[in-house]
């Protein structure tokens, strides 16, 4: 097994660890600060080893950045997180932005401006809730939209990383759903902290395959 391969077995091994013991526990201490940050990190690794474009390395390092931060305790790491995703997301956007382009049909634009307006709609709805959070909720929310729009742009020869694009988005909408709905001192509900990872994992680990391994390889 070569180098890069060993990387994402370790990646998704950790991945899978911190889906099973962790995900939906509110405390976990260093243990799952690690295994969560230990599972992005080694996706970049991978990226790296198997000469993924350096962004691609660079919006997975931002990711775990984003994750270390989301595991530790405290509404105060809340910031710190969604920034490093923000940056994670121009990463993304610039790449997927230089991958081949399927043109212009019906069928992505009509995908695309249904994935723009169902976010915008779902941001109002959940805007009652966001309190001091409002403002930089809805600068992520920007940015994650490109970025997935832009996913539904790419050949199908990159299909993997259009999927995994549109995962993220969907555990960011449950994960939003988790943060700011839920009732103070609630602890996280399990189905929906499973699919949160779930979504999120599997959709890095499809953007860095569909990146290194595309279908037309």
């Amino acid at each position: 097994m070569t180098n890069d391969l060993i990387a994402l077995a370790g990646a998704v091994a950790l991945g899978v660890l911190f889906w099973a013991f962790w995900c939906w526990r509110a405390e976990g201490g260093a243990a799952k600060v690690i295994v969560k940050t230990g599972s992005t990190a080694l996706l970049a690794v991978f990226a790296y080893l198997a000469g993924g474009p350096w962004l691609l390395v660079a919006a997975l390092a931002l990711s775990s950045l984003g994750d270390a931060f989301l595991a530790l305790e405290g509404e105060n790491w809340l910031k710190p997180g969604m920034a490093a995703f923000f940056l994670a997301h121009v990463a993304y956007i610039a790449l997927f932005w230089n991958l081949p382009q399927s043109g212009r049909t019906l069928l992505n634009m009509g995908a695309q401006l249904g994935l723009v307006f169902g976010g915008v709609g779902f941001i109002r709805w959940l805007a009652p809730w966001l309190g001091a959070m409002r403002y930089p909720v809805f600068a992520y929310a920007a940015i994650i939209l490109v970025m997935g729009a832009a996913a539904l742009r790419l050949q199908p020869e990159h299909l993997l990383v259009t999927v995994g694009a549109l995962m993220f988005v969907a555990s960011d909408v449950i994960l939003s759903l988790q943060l700011f709905t839920r009732p103070a001192g609630e602890a996280p509900r399990l189905v929906p902290s499973i699919l949160v990872w779930g979504l999120y994992f599997g959709g890095q680990a499809l953007i860095a395959w569909g990146i290194v391994h595309p279908f037309a390889a």
